[in-house]
């Protein structure tokens, strides 16, 4: 019996897929929710799974090609497996695909340009020994073949993220204003429970959490970083979903802490683990994505000192955190080496003043600076 491998409902707003990757090839034999091919839509990526045991006969839509909602991409014979559980059949060898397990993760992905060593049928460049008074020669230029490039297509995705990137800039008044916040009483307070947080919740206390719980007091006391513009309206937001910017292997993408200003710094905290772990997986769900009334981006995880965050539409306002580096400051008429971070508020300039944006970042370093505030609630 054939079966039709259809594109599921991704989303109210999404009509249409690409197709980023086949797990299998026509041929082989497929089980029931084994995964056989990845979708990728404008806002995630995700994993099709078989709807029953049978062979994959036919692929209709390749790799890097679009298909609508509810469109077939594939047949699956069903009563192949049916009849005695039969070995699997390929066909292609398994020269011609990767191996599975360990040894294939590590193996990196084929490319079309050409390493730089000689090949067997190349001379080698030979350089002719002259004394030491005499200009040494100029190598050969390098062949036409190895300066060869490499077009690789856009994902959906990254194609999606630039196009809100521009857009971002182009329909907001987006400007940038900078503060330094001192670390060394988080730091303190994460090295004195950092033991028992992580043995009573079993997920360590980073620095996340922290900002996450700074950020909703400092939207609080100014509202307009936490509201949005709707045509001739401004609409305040008297709720806080944060969105936490994190990496993926097809790109950025940012999950949304529902409701952040009701839950614990252990929730935040596992929150942020998932997510994390589940874009790297491509596991990450529509609905975790949109929305959203703030966003955190933590460049500092890679090694970035300072930068200008772009806001996420129709977003106000997005806090970029950045890496922790020992710097000398004046403390008491004296300098001392404390554990600095560079922070950056960039907002929409149409709805939030210079003076509210200073207010917004400073509210957030006497928090982080003196953490007990969180809880004491001043």
């Amino acid at each position: 019996m054939a079966i039709d491998l259809k594109v599921p409902e991704v989303g109210e707003s999404i009509t249409e897929v690409e197709i980023s990757d086949w797990l299998k090839s026509e041929g082989d034999s497929v089980a029931k929710d084994e995964n056989l091919a990845v979708i990728e839509t404008d806002k995630v990526t995700l994993e099709l799974a078989a709807p029953a045991d049978g062979i994959l006969t036919k692929i209709l839509k390749g790799k890097g090609e679009r298909a609508a909602v509810g469109e077939v991409i594939a047949h699956i014979e069903a009563q192949a497996m049916a009849e005695g559980k039969p070995e699997r059949p390929k066909l292609q060898t398994a020269a011609a695909r990767p191996a599975e397990g360990p040894a294939a993760a590590e193996k990196p992905p084929e490319r079309r340009v050409r390493e730089m060593a000689p090949r067997a049928e190349e001379a080698p460049i030979e350089i002719e020994r002259e004394p030491a008074s005499t200009p040494p020669r100029q190598l050969a230029r390098p062949a036409a073949e190895d300066r060869r490039e490499e077009v690789v297509p856009m994902s959906r995705l990254r194609r999606r993220v630039a196009e809100r990137l521009v857009a971002a800039q182009q329909q907001a008044a987006l400007l940038t204003t900078f503060n330094e916040i001192d670390m060394s009483a988080v730091i303190a307070l994460r090295r004195q429970y950092r033991d028992l947080f992580q043995e009573k919740y079993g997920i360590r206390l980073g620095f996340m959490s922290f900002f996450v719980k700074a950020s909703i007091e400092a939207l609080k006391l100014v509202p307009q970083v936490n509201a949005e513009i709707r045509g001739n309206d401004i609409v305040y937001k008297n709720y806080y979903d944060i969105g936490v910017a994190v990496g993926s292997g097809r790109g950025l993408v940012v999950p949304v802490l529902r409701g952040a200003e009701r839950m614990s710094f252990a929730e935040i905290e596992k929150a942020i683990a998932d997510f994390a772990r589940r874009a790297q997986e491509n596991k990450l769900k529509l609905e975790e994505l949109e929305g959203g009334t703030f966003t955190i981006s933590n460049g500092g995880i890679y090694g970035s000192l300072l930068s200008t965050p772009i806001v996420n539409p129709p977003q106000s306002g997005i806090l970029g955190m950045h890496a922790i580096q020992d710097r000398p400051v004046a403390r008491d008429g004296g300098v001392v080496i404390r554990p600095m971070m560079y922070v950056a508020l960039t907002y929409d300039h149409r709805i939030v003043d210079g003076r509210e944006a200073v207010t917004f970042l400073k509210r957030i370093k006497e928090i982080v600076e003196d953490p007990p505030r969180i809880l004491l609630e001043i």
